[in-house]
Formats: C-alpha cells, sequence, structure tokens
C-alpha cells in the first residue's frame, strides 16, 4: 500500500520515537512498514512421485507501526513577527502570493509560500506563517503550531511594525527574540536579519536608529514600507539572493 503525503512531511514512529525520513523531493518512497514473507503453495512440492501434493507453508505476519506526520514546508526565507507586523504585505509586495491583508491581528491563519523571481533563472522561496505573540512557544496563539515551518529555511527575516499605534517597537522585538530562545537552538542560531516596516508613517527617521541603538542590535538592518514602497522591498531581495547563492 502506498500513501501518499506532501513533499516535506517528516516521519516518526510514535512507540520508539524514532525518526524515519524527511520526504524532502516529489515521488520520493520510504519503507515504513515491511510485509510478511509470503506462504508457499502445494505447486512447490510438486514432484515425479507426488504430482497432487497436499503441503502449503503458511505467510509471515507483517510489520505494524503506529506513525507520527509532521509537515515542515519548504522555503528558503521564513518571516517572523508579531500580528500585523507586516509580514503578509511584504509577501505579496515581492511575489505572487496573495494572503489576506487587513488592519486587524491574526489574518494570516496558516502558512504561505511565494517564490520571488529575481531574473529568469534566479528566485528564492519566501514562507509566511501567523504572527507570534508573547507566551507562543508555550503554546499560546497560533504562532507555535507552525514555528517548525521555520526550521529548514537559510535565513530569518523579523519584521517589525515601527509605528504602532499601541505598543513599543522595541519590546515587540524583544518579545519575538524570547519566543526564538524558548523554542531552541534550531531557530535562534539561524542567521536574522531586522526589517523595520512601515517607516513612511514615521515622523522622524531618528526612531529607527534608537530601536536598533536600544536593541544593540549587530545584524544586518533594512527599512522598508511593504504597502508604498515596493523598490525598498525589491533592494531587500537582491541582497537576499545574493546572501542564499553565497
Amino acid at each position: 500500500m502506498y500513501i501518499k503525503v506532501p513533499v516535506g512531511t517528516l516521519v516518526f514512529d510514535i512507540n520508539t520515537e524514532e525518526f524515519l525520513d524527511d520526504l524532502t523531493k516529489p515521488k520520493q518512497v520510504l519503507l515504513v512498514a515491511k510485509a510478511g514473507e509470503r506462504g508457499l503453495g502445494n505447486v512447490h512440492f510438486k514432484s515425479s512421485t507426488n504430482r497432487t501434493p497436499r503441503r502449503i507453508t503458511k505467510g509471515t505476519i507483517g510489520e505494524s507501526r503506529t506513525l507520527r506526520l509532521e509537515l515542515q514546508v519548504l522555503a528558503d526565507v521564513g518571516l517572523l513577527g508579531l500580528p500585523n507586523a507586516g509580514k503578509s504585505s511584504f509577501i505579496r509586495t515581492v511575489s505572487s502570493a496573495r494572503p489576506k491583508v487587513a488592519d486587524y491581528p491574526f489574518t494570516t491563519l496558516h502558512p504561505h509560500l511565494g517564490v520571488v523571481s529575481i531574473e529568469l533563472d534566479r528566485s528564492f522561496v519566501i514562507a509566511d506563517i501567523p504572527g507570534l505573540i508573547s507566551g507562543a512557544a508555550d503554546g499560546h496563539g497560533l504562532g507555535i503550531q507552525f514555528l517548525r515551518h521555520l526550521s529548514r529555511t537559510n535565513l530569518l527575516l523579523h519584521i517589525v511594525d515601527v509605528a504602532p499605534l499601541d505598543g513599543n517597537p522595541v519590546q515587540d522585538i524583544i518579545s519575538i527574540i524570547k519566543e526564538l530562545d524558548k523554542y531552541g537552538s534550531e531557530l535562534v542560531d539561524k542567521e536574522r536579519w531586522l526589517i523595520l516596516n512601515k517607516i513612511d508613517l514615521l515622523p522622524d527617521k531618528q526612531v529607527c536608529k534608537t530601536i536598533i541603538e536600544e536593541i544593540n542590535w549587530q545584524g544586518p538592518v533594512f527599512e522598508i514600507s511593504a504597502l508604498t514602497d515596493k523598490k525598498s522591498c525589491m533592494n531587500l531581495c537582491y541582497r537576499i539572493m545574493q546572501y542564499l547563492e553565497s
């Protein structure tokens, strides 16, 4: 029996917690349970002196497993951020993906994948997951269900709303970093860029510098406006492409 699963499926044995395989390629086949050996019919015991034997052997019992299947999307770049940080707006601007965008939190309820084409033969896949909230690694909100989808990515973009109606961008950044720490080194050790979004709403660009200084951010920083400035988003994508190729 063949059971079809999506590309990106991890297969575990529930009873032993054994990791069996990672199905990352189309048409990849994994044998999870081997059938028993077949029995022999009477024809196998036929001889010149015994034309009609009345002898058979029984087959053996096959293997039995209880499996757990986990799906992890296949993407080069993953988007991190609080609800309404602008992740969905960004992926809509740079790709053909069309996640829901609205002025209330949790408009993204499941992962979205978008292909960003830089040139004819240069592209990468970006994954947008539901926004994280404080306590996500402990099971609060939607994010913990989808954090594992970022495990395969080579780069994380931490998108921050620098002009929230309520809240503090610095505290927002710190809360996401804490959730990554609690989730484990699998994500916290990945290359992560800080993306300051909605800069078109800032009366003073000095705010961005202040944010970076307050959190003592040492990695790359990009300032964009996902809704109003496609050029800033595409400039970021060119840098992403260079990073992935290197």
